[in-house]
């Protein structure tokens, strides 16, 4: 179950900026709790170099704006720690969930650095994004309730990735801390024009309207005007209690699933109507195993009407579908698993110009920082006794010559302002992928149980008809 945590990070008494961002950074990069750096990514910015990054976001944002905070309200980063149950997520999983938080958490607008750190049992991430905005002009302003929103954001990522949560937080500062949902069902106020409008459209949608014609007049029969706005879109207001603006139908105004076109999918029935809970359909029970390992009495009872749900949500799906034939649905299911897999390669392909884009921007940097030693050093004419004083910086220099060349294969060095592009192409390419291949692999695992149950069911399981079946 994960939990998460939002910081801000201002410089200690006695301490420059530059220290504060260092020793936080360095912290969350050190080698021993994150496999040497194996479980490290970031976004707008270079590992090696992120605290300069940041120094210099700041710099230009004071240039820039001609605005400047006082050192003790200054907050140089934020950090959020996001931590996992243990046994339940691996590091490398867990390090994209991280990222996908973050990058949901600012919307891209802000530079930030991922680290997982392993060294305990429970994985967690530290998440450091520049307070900062990449183009210098603003600073992510703090908000009452950020944390709620905090964890709302990262507990509907595990929900997607089908990772538990914690559903009633244990209580803290003295009692008055609740949980988000009760905080909502406790709450003494009466409903506002919206969740009146949400009510009323999952009302108009529960009765199966044939069109959106005959959507429009359950929404008039529960006392909404509709109006036709620019662009094809529509709003609603409620006659006769007190509403004087239209309230348009899109997600932006009343939450995700409200847009006309998820409206119109809904009465198409091509998705879930909002506010009612997609169909879960999991593995049929094979009741004589389980009674054979001493189950108790009452479970034979309770499988069969499991398994008699199961079969039934199977069913409803091929008919929704038109599956008429089993190789139908096993076509389906072949389809389903290939382009899991496919997408699967793609993000891996993905992954690896992304580690080689980074790698290459390391080295660069590291390359113009020694470069001046290295040249000091040859004008000495490779004098002994420099290269004692020195020789830490030169074998930095030329490791990062080596990792230029083993990157660039004999192309051309691009330019870095070209790297960056390349890599921000690449995080964009990346989190396209991921929303593609998570919804595949929902698709794959939900034929698959489908496949298999209808198996169970036309007793294809047993070894006798597997093998009539076959022939």
């Amino acid at each position: 179950m994960a939990t998460t945590t939002l910081l801000q990070r201002h410089a200690s008494e006695g301490e420059t900026i530059a220290e504060a961002i260092r020793d936080c950074l360095d912290y969350g990069k050190n080698p021993e709790k994150t496999e040497q750096g194996k479980y490290i990514s970031a976004y707008e910015c270079d590992p090696a170099t992120v605290a300069d990054e940041f120094l210099l976001a700041k710099a230009s944002y004071a240039v820039m704006t001609g605005r400047e905070q006082k050192k003790a309200n200054d907050v140089l980063c934020y950090q959020i720690r996001q931590s996992f149950y243990p046994g339940e997520i691996t590091p490398k999983e867990a390090n994209r969930m991280g990222y996908e938080l973050a990058m949901r958490w600012t919307k891209g607008k802000h530079a930030f650095l991922v680290t997982t750190h392993t060294d305990k049992e429970h994985i967690h991430c530290h998440i450091y994004y520049n307070s900062t905005t990449l183009d210098c002009t603003r600073k992510f302003r703090n908000f009452w309730g950020s944390s709620f929103a905090l964890r709302r954001l990262s507990d509907r990522l595990c929900l997607e990735n089908g990772l538990s949560i914690v559903e009633n937080p244990k209580p803290r500062s003295k009692g008055q801390y609740r949980h988000y949902g009760e905080w909502v069902k406790d709450r003494n106020r009466p409903l506002s024009y919206q969740d009146r409008l949400r009510l009323a459209i999952d009302t108009a949608l529960a009765k199966r309207p044939a069109d959106m014609k005959e959507f429009l007049c359950f929404m008039e029969q529960a006392g909404y005007e509709t109006k036709r706005v620019r662009g094809g879109g529509i709003s609603f207001r409620l006659a006769g209690q007190g509403q004087e603006r239209f309230t348009r139908l899109r997600s932006s105004t009343l939450g995700d699933g409200y847009d006309l076109k998820d409206i119109q999918a809904a009465i198409d029935g091509k998705r879930n109507i909002p506010g009612q809970p997609e169909r879960k359909i999991s593995l049929a029970v094979d009741i004589q195993a389980k009674l054979a390992a001493r189950k108790e009495p009452g479970y034979e009872r309770w499988a069969k009407v499991f398994n008699l749900k199961q079969m039934a949500a199977a069913l409803a799906y091929l008919q929704d579908n038109e599956l008429t034939e089993y190789g139908q649905l096993a076509d389906k299911v072949a389809a389903a698993t290939d382009r899991f897999h496919t997408l699967s390669e793609q993000i891996k392909q993905v992954e690896t110009a992304m580690k080689a884009n980074s790698e290459l921007k390391g080295a660069i940097v590291q390359y113009a920082k020694k470069r001046s030693v290295f040249e000091q050093y040859k004008a000495t004419k490779y004098s002994r006794k420099f290269l004692a004083e020195h020789e830490a910086e030169i074998e930095l220099y030329r490791a990062a010559q080596a990792d230029m060349k083993r990157l660039l294969n004999g192309a051309k060095l691009p330019k870095m302002e070209t790297l960056k592009e390349e890599g921000r192409k690449l995080a964009a390419k990346k989190n396209r992928l991921y929303g593609e291949y998570q919804k595949a692999r929902r698709d794959m695992q939900e034929l698959v149980t489908i496949k298999a149950n209808i198996d169970c069911l036309l007793g294809y399981n047993e070894p006798g008809r597997k093998q009539e079946k076959e022939r």
